[in-house]
């Protein structure tokens, strides 16, 4: 894999199969992607694990990290974000715990180094109940990731850079790093891309590229939208990363669109143009 290759969020594609996602990825020129939760609950859960590994395999395709996510979770607006993403809600506590390890477990068993999940939203209050509990649970989940030689990668977005940064300092756990995305940024309304990044550059293991819009009502996210055409500005984030030496892959989101596919490939055209500058 050369530096900052171009690579896909297999869920991005709007392929239902793993393995005939897999397929499509190649197809289109793309030999690095991100598996999803659905992967795991439908293959490895289903002792199916040796399709996922002949499909990548197969077609030459590596896998870079696994995107955990839970049953329940809603991004309908911010205060659904808050009471049912990640690992924050007591009532769902012991069983997200669960899942996390059989995503860590997923991982190992087909070498893929990195676990990525939003982990909800970070309490700002560094004093509260809420905040220790989410202390003592990432470092408990971490620390299982650790026992199976995977990285657990909290993904940025739902609060500033700073909090996340307090928040590794406070865990104090060197297995737990950051799969940054810039556009969640944009869509929580929580800073600058650019400036997040070189806040968190010392922690970032895994890239997302995605682009949106800032919210225009209180309480509500914004929009995703395609590559370039956001506020996210992918000259300045491609350079910005290339200044930090980050060499990894450049895995595309893409969310919704009725073109799917079509904005995949023009985000990785437009990523190689980028990446391809002096």
């Amino acid at each position: 894999m050369r530096p900052m290759e171009v690579g896909v969020f297999l869920a991005s594609l709007g392929i239902k199969d793993a393995v005939e996602a897999i397929k499509k990825a190649r197809e289109i020129g793309i030999e690095v992607v991100q598996l999803q939760g659905a992967v795991r609950r439908n293959y490895y859960d289903q002792g199916r694990t040796d399709e996922v590994r002949a499909a990548l395999e197969d077609n030459s395709v590596l896998a870079s990290a696994v995107c955990a996510g839970y049953a329940g979770e809603s991004y309908r607006d911010i205060q659904a974000v808050k009471e049912t993403v990640g690992l924050t809600n007591p009532a769902t506590l012991e069983e997200r715990i669960e899942e996390t390890k059989r995503f860590a477990d997923f991982a190992a068993e087909l070498g893929i180094p990195i676990l990525t999940t939003h982990i909800g939203v970070i309490p700002e209050d560094r004093n509260s109940e809420d905040y220790r509990r989410l202390l003592g649970t990432i470092g408990l989940v971490s620390d299982y990731c650790r026992s199976k030689s995977v990285m657990f990668a909290m993904e940025t977005g739902q609060e500033k850079a700073d909090l996340m940064v307090a928040f590794i300092k406070d865990l104090g756990n060197d297995n737990v790093k950051i799969n940054f995305d810039p556009a969640n940024m944009i869509l929580y309304d929580s800073g600058d891309p650019i400036e997040a990044l070189e806040t968190l550059r010392d922690y970032v293991v895994h890239i997302h590229v995605k682009d949106g819009k800032r919210p225009t009502e209180a309480g509500k996210l914004g929009h995703e939208t395609p590559l370039g055409e956001g506020e996210v500005g992918m000259e300045r984030y491609v350079a910005k990363l290339k200044e930090i030496g980050d060499k990894g892959p450049l895995m595309i989101e893409r969310e919704g669109g009725a073109d799917r596919i079509g904005d995949i490939m023009r985000a990785k055209a437009l990523l190689e143009k980028l990446r391809d500058q002096v």
